[in-house]
This record gives structure tokens, sequence and C-alpha cells, in this order.
């Protein structure tokens, strides 16, 4: 796909002023819900003041006994005043189409509800048997009954069924019968709201879905008009153990061409047939009763929701991956793809959702981020946030949706309202003076990385069938092909200044076989015909298909499932640990990275005149580079990602401090080197360039004095010499000093503690200049120096775990809300909320002078 027609000087641009679309989001947990129209006002007004640009609204729990249930006149009321408030605002406001997750509730009933398959076996002598046919509990369905002779029997045989009846014929001796039973898995919604308990539905059926569309999703589209909804949302699928549905024998025969009930017993281990079905060999059928699974979930929930979403003139968003078992390329019917999951060298669900948007030319992908960060509630600091911001852009998101704001009623007691899980990033926290910093960081970069086209030299094979032979029950898709692949091979790509892709069957048949550079087989064994025939297609237009041995896996030899041996497919067969090499064998890296220690990730986004790297520093340490882009005859800048200021780059010394950043942008080399820096406008930098060659540095100290609790002040004498042209004067708080989370910590945080714990708020004789927050924790004062005597203040903020700790009331509100609702969550990790808790300048700051000579 062509790249969109940005040139350098509009990406830059876009950076310093991105558009607001690109603006970060909140998911917004409705309690109960039990809402107050002034607290919704109050609370989108402070979104926006801090840059966040919509809400997703979530209706989850009761935290007390509540007279507003799901879906009730004055919960559609509170819906409908929000989202008119987000418009007026400004904001996007998302709806989830459902409370909890995964869809479902009281109006879905056992025809509608998810189902699985359990296996039973019952041991029988010679006579002939009579059993009536009416199930053990409610719900459960006989699907099949099979014979096999001997008490250890493995071979079996489909046995009549007459009415209610399955008839059993005599015997010569001992018998087992194996019985298929379609059974209801129970699963209730989970983290319901008020009036929104019930079974989960069914997502390999189109009629459960438009159930619950049609009684749920019509209701909150009734209360709010479409055009007020910026997309309707669904959550990952969480449907555990299903992997049934009524009409699958009928599909199955329609799609696979032979009669699924003969020969259901091989996804049993060591199972045979006898009778009709005896030639289907397990592999092939566990084959094709998972792709049948995938369709179906596909067909029945995914396109039944998008459908609907378009008859009802919205957008529906959806985190495509989980059980039951959705495929990759599934993602690319809906109007909106979003992943979760951190690990930027690894395969989380971010990459699942990322790798089908970027196949399908988009360039707005987002991400559920900040889910369990720093947990408990309220420990989390903007530089947690910023840290893990930085791995989902390396891992291709382009837009994230934060995890999230808890709504709290202005009379709750104590710290308020809480989700039982962190992150809790709303106004309460005593750092958010940061969060407008933080949003327009992470603004100005998701909208740079929406321009152009992305670059992924190296795409992984998504090996489905292995895994569906491997797992012929309940399956998520996603966890079992990251599981099957390993974290080795995606982390020598990354490190070593390849990006990726994964691509599955259905992504290969629109790629273009030669824009595959890189095709990765890892520990592949199975390759449907049509797939084989594409390969051998992009080794035939000089691409490098590397068959390596996956984690747990011994490296693939022997047919394939088609036309050509799969030795015959690859360029080579790499063993394990052998990647990297195999990889600079075929392509040199995009961006080779030099003195990195691992923790240094590559975006690449290719524009009209130039390419764009956005380069960060996921480490606690400060590292100096030496960068080596593909195109080594281009002229490079670096630009600030907080600012778009620009300035020149030394590519063999580039310095990236702890979860810091910077974008290097590469004009297209030309013949004439005049032509090439009039293209860079000679890369001047927008700021320091005013430095005379020559210059002297001074470290001044600073007296504080505590006027207040963590408040600083300290008196500053200009020096006239300080107001010279050429002069500068930066505020330096300190180094970082990493600080690695213990081996039991729950969810991402930054291992580094700052000179400041968490952010100092900057003050001249009353003005605020400045917050720092982040490394290297240094502020330039020059521009807002003036002569005679001033007044610096330091405003220290923590986080709100001190007040978490100390709350006497968050017990009683959980007992009150089990008392009243019964018990759907737990308050997690609230005995770790003062672990290496701390508050306060770790150093006494000091004034670096910059002088003239």
């Amino acid at each position: 796909m062509p790249a969109r027609a940005v040139t350098l000087a509009q990406a830059r641009a876009g950076l310093a002023d991105p558009d607001p679309s690109a603006r970060p989001m909140m998911r917004w947990w409705w309690f109960g819900p039990e809402v107050e129209h002034a607290e919704i006002d109050r609370e989108l007004r402070a979104m926006a003041a801090a840059g966040i640009g919509g809400a997703e609204v979530a209706f989850v729990y009761p935290l007390r006994e509540t007279t507003t249930p799901f879906l009730s006149p004055a919960h559609r009321e509170a819906l409908a005043h929000a989202a008119r408030t987000a418009r007026e605002l400004g904001l996007r406001f998302d709806v989830t189409l459902g409370s909890g997750w995964s869809y479902g509730g009281g109006h879905i009933g056992p025809e509608h509800a998810a189902r699985r398959l359990h296996w039973e076996r019952r041991d029988i002598g010679l006579e002939s048997l009579a059993v009536p046919l009416d199930g053990g509990w409610p719900g459960d369905e006989l699907v099949a009954a099979y014979l096999g002779e001997g008490a250890d029997a493995a071979d079996w045989q489909l046995l009549p069924r007459t009415g209610g009846t399955l008839t059993i014929p005599p015997g010569r001796g001992p018998r087992r019968v194996l019985l298929a039973w379609s059974r209801p898995t129970g699963q209730q919604v989970k983290r319901a709201a008020a009036g929104a308990e019930g079974p989960v539905l069914d997502h390999f059926s189109a009629a459960a879905t438009r159930r619950h569309l049609d009684v749920v999703g019509t209701a909150l589209l009734d209360a709010v008009p479409a055009e007020l909804i910026g997309s309707v949302f669904s959550d990952s699928l969480e449907v555990y153990g299903a992997d049934w549905t009524p009409r699958l024998p009928e599909e199955f025969r329609r799609r696979r061409g032979y009669d699924l009930l003969p020969v259901l017993p091989l996804v049993l281990d060591g199972a045979r047939i006898t009778g009709e079905g005896a030639d289907v060999d397990p592999a092939r059928l566990r084959i094709d009763l998972g792709r049948t699974r995938s369709e179906l979930v596909e067909d029945g929930f995914v396109a039944t929701c998008q459908e609907w979403a378009r008859e009802h003139g919205v957008r529906f968003r959806l985190q495509g991956y989980g059980e039951p078992p959705i495929e990759l390329s599934t993602n690319r019917l809906v109007d909106l793809i979003e992943g979760e999951g951190v690990g930027w060298k690894g395969l989380p669900q971010t990459r699942w959702a990322t790798s089908a948007a970027h196949l399908d030319g988009r360039d707005v992908v987002s991400t559920e981020i900040w889910t369990w960060v720093h947990s408990p509630s309220f420990r989390a600091t903007p530089l947690d946030l910023k840290g893990e911001a930085h791995e989902h852009l390396l891992l291709g998101s382009t837009h994230f949706v934060g995890h999230g704001w808890p709504y709290s009623p202005p009379d709750a007691p104590g710290l308020g309202w809480v989700f039982y899980a962190a992150g809790a990033l709303d106004d309460r926290n005593p750092w958010w003076p940061a969060m407008p910093e933080l949003t327009r960081y992470l603004t100005g970069l998701c909208w740079l990385l929406r321009q152009g086209r992305g670059v992924a030299d190296v795409k992984i094979y998504v090996p489905a069938d292995d895994v569906r032979v491997e797992n012929p029950g309940p399956l998520d898709l996603w966890r079992a092909v990251a599981a099957r692949i390993g974290p080795d091979i995606p982390a020598a790509i990354r490190e070593n200044g390849y990006d990726l892709d994964l691509v599955d069957d259905r992504a290969l048949e629109t790629l273009d076989p030669a824009e595959v550079p890189i095709l990765v087989l890892p520990g592949t064994r199975r390759l449907p015909a049509g797939t084989a025939h594409r390969i051998a297609a992009i080794r035939a237009a000089g691409g490098a298909v590397l068959a390596v041995a996956a984690s747990g896996t011994t490296p693939p030899a022997g047919p394939a499932e088609g036309p050509q041996p799969m030795a015959e497919l690859a360029t080579a067969h790499v063993p394990e640990g052998g990647l990297a090499a195999a990889l600079r064998a075929a392509l040199a890296p995009d961006l080779a990275l030099d003195g990195d220690g691992g923790e240094i990730g590559v975006v690449h986004r290719r524009l009209e005149d130039g390419d764009v790297y956005f380069v960060a520093n996921t480490g606690p340490r400060t590292r100096t580079l030496s960068l080596r882009p593909r195109d080594e005859h281009a002229a490079y800048e670096a630009w600030d990602p907080a600012t778009g200021h620009r300035r020149p780059v030394d590519l063999s010394a580039v310095e990236l401090h702890p979860y810091a950043a910077i974008v290097l942008a590469g004009a297209d080399a030309v013949e004439n080197a005049a032509a090439r820096a009039e293209t860079l406008a000679a890369a001047r930098p927008d700021t320091d360039d005013t430095a005379p060659a020559a210059h002297r540095r001074e470290r001044v100290g600073l007296r504080l004095t505590e006027v207040a609790e963590h408040v600083h002040e300290a008196a500053l004498e200009i020096d006239p010499a300080w107001l010279r042209p050429g002069a500068g004067v930066v505020l330096d708080l300190g180094p970082c000093t990493p600080a690695p989370a213990p081996a039991d910590a729950h969810g991402y945080r930054a291992e580094v503690h700052g000179p400041v714990r968490e952010i100092a708020v900057v003050r001249l004789d009353g003005v605020q200049v400045g917050v720092l927050w982040d490394a290297p924790f240094r502020l330039d004062l020059t521009e807002h120096l003036r002569a005679g005597t001033s007044t610096l203040r330091l405003e220290v903020h923590g986080t709100a775990a001190a007040a978490l700790a100390a709350d006497p009331h968050l017990d009683e509100t959980v007992a009150g809300a089990r008392r009243a609702s019964g018990d759907r969550f737990t308050l997690q990790d609230l005995d770790r909320a003062l672990d290496e808790h701390a508050v306060g300048l770790r150093e006494s700051p000091v004034l670096e002078v910059r002088l003239p000579v």
C-alpha cells in the first residue's frame, strides 16, 4: 500500500501541534451504575483540562445499593447527559454494548448461552440397554454416543438414537460407552452492574448475538443518538471453556464437506474410529474443527456486531482475541481494531491487533493501556504511564484508551470509589499537574506514527493449524500461538533492529510477495495448500523464508500439508538461537543499534520525502547509542517528541535517558549536498543553537527551605552574566537510580526512582514555569529569568498511596457492596500500597549555568 502523501515538514509540524483526535481516552467506570449529573460534568471537565480526548463508558459492579439499575430510565438519562456534555467539551464519547464482560445478561436464556463439549465414559457389560436421554443437569443435551469394545476401549463407533432413547445392542464382553454432552458453561457476566447479571452469550451464534444487541444495544442507542457516539465497544472475548454450539455439526458439514459426529472422538488423544469416518486423520479433524469454530465466532459474533453497528450508524470497536478462538484476520472486519497487553519484544494481544491493522493498511489502531499498571490503584506515576505507553507505541499502537478513570460520587467517604484493579488515573492523584504534559506528549507521538507507511521487514507466520492439532478443545488462539512461538523469536527480531508483524493464512492472500523481505516460519509443521503456494511465491520474489525452531519444538521437517515439502519452501532452516545471524544474512537491519543493552526499541515510518524513526529507551539506565540506518546517505536530525523542536544529531553518540525517546528524521539522499541540506532546512535546531562555540559551565547549589510539607523555596540572586546572549540556566534535580521491580510485582512499572518522588511543580516568583516528572529531570529557566532577586519554589507531589493505605472506609465500602450485590470483585494488592512508597526530593537540586566565553 502506498505511503500517505506526508512530508517531513508536515510531520514535524503535526508533532508540534497534533490533531486532537490522537489524544488518549479513558475508560470511565460507572459503578452501579450510580452517577449524578453534576459529578459527570465535573469529571468530564477534568478530563478535558488534562488533555484527555474522550471517555469510554463501562458499566460495572455496584459499590453501594443502587436505585438506578442497568438500562433503567435514570441510567439512560445519565448516559444521554454525559454524551451531551462530552460533545460540548469536544470529547469523544464511546459506549460499551453491555455491562462487565463478556456480553450477556438476564435476557440470555439457555438457548442463547455459551456452551461447551463435555465427555463422559460409562463402563457396561454384555447386556443390551435402552437409555433415556434426559441429561443429568438442566441444559445438558446429548450430542452423540459411541460404543467401544473392551474395558480400555479406544476404537469408537457412533451409536444410533431413536427419539429420546439411546439403544445399545448386546455385546460379547466388557465394553465402554463414550457420551458427548453439550453443556452450558454456566459462566456469568463478570463484574456486572446491578440489573445486568446473567449468562454470557454463545459467541458462535448470530441469533444469540442479535438477541443481546436488540435488547441491550438498542436500549443504549435509544438513549444516546448515534451522532454523539464515537464508537460502540466490545472488550476481549473471555468466554471460558466455550467450544460448542447447537448448529456446529450442521455448519461443519456445510463448511468442511463431511459429517462431524461420526469422527468427533478424534479430538481425544489416542482415539480411533471404526465404521463411518475410519479414514479421517485425527489431525485433519482437529484442524477442520478449529477452523470451523473460528469461522463461526467470526460470523456469529464479529460480523453480526459489525452489521448491527452499521445498521445503527455507529462504528464498532473490538478487542479481537481470546476465547472462542478468534483469528488475527478477523479483526479486519471491524471499524476500529484494538489491542491490550504490554511487552514490546514479545507477542502480547497488542501485537495481534496491530498486525491485523497494519496488514489492512490502517493508520489508527488503539490499545487498552495501563491495565494493571503499578498495582495497586493509585500507585502508578506519570513515569510509569510514559514507560508503558512507549512499549505500546513500539508494538504499533497509535491511539490509547487508558484503564482507567473510576467515577466517584462527591459524598463517597475517604479517598472515594476505586476500581478493583489498577490503574486509577483521575484527578485524585496528587501528581495530576503532570498529566497535561504527558497527554500532550502521547498525542503528538500517536499522531506522528499514523503518518506515511509503517516499515516492518519481518513477518512471523501464525501456525494456527499446528496449534489446533495440539489444542482440539476450548482455545484462545492468540495465547496458544504466542506460547508456541515463544519469546525468543520476536525478541531476536526486535533486539537486532527489525520490526515485525504477525501474518496468518488469510493475510498472506492479500500481501504482495515482493513486499515480504523476510518470512519466519516458527516451528511450523502444517501449512494449508494455498499458504504453501504463497510462501513459494514470496521466495520466488526474492524474499527470505526462514524456518525457525520455536520454543519447545524441533526444527520443522517432512512434508507440508500442501504441494511442496517444507524443506523446499524455506530459504534456510535456523536452529534455536541462530535467528539473528539469519536475519542479517537476508537483509541489513532497518536501524542497527550498538550499545542498547537490548532495551532500545524502534518504529519506522516511511514518508513522502524521507523517514522518521521513533527510538525509545525502555530501561532504567542512560544509554549512549550508535545508530546506523539502512539508508546511510540520508541527512538526519533529531526531533524532541515533546515539542517537535529539532537539532542536529550525531548518529554515533545518541544519548537516551531512562524511559526517554527521540524521533530521528532522515530526508531522502540526493546527489547535491546543498539540496539535501535544504530538504532538512539545514538541520538547524529550534533551541540551543544560540550557544557560542566556546562556553563554560558552572553548577550552583541551591539552599532550599521547606516552607510547607513538601514545598521548598530558594532565593535566587540573578547574576547579570546569566542574562547575556548565549547564556543559559537549567534547573537540575539530579540523576535517576535503577529500582528493579520485586519478582512478584503485579503490572507494568518503570524500574527507576527519579530524584523527586514523583513530580515537582516549579514556580518563579509565583508563576508556574514547568513540571518535572521524567528523566532527565531538568528544566531550562533561561527565558523566565529577570534581573534582581527571584524566588524559586518547588512543590513536590507524590502518589495517593498513603491515602489509599490509611483509608478506613474501603473495607466497609467493599463489605456493603457484597451485602447488597454479592461477591463480584476483590480489591487488588492493597497490602502493597506502601511498598517502596516515598514523597519528596532525594537530593538538593542545582542550577547548571552555561556562560559564553
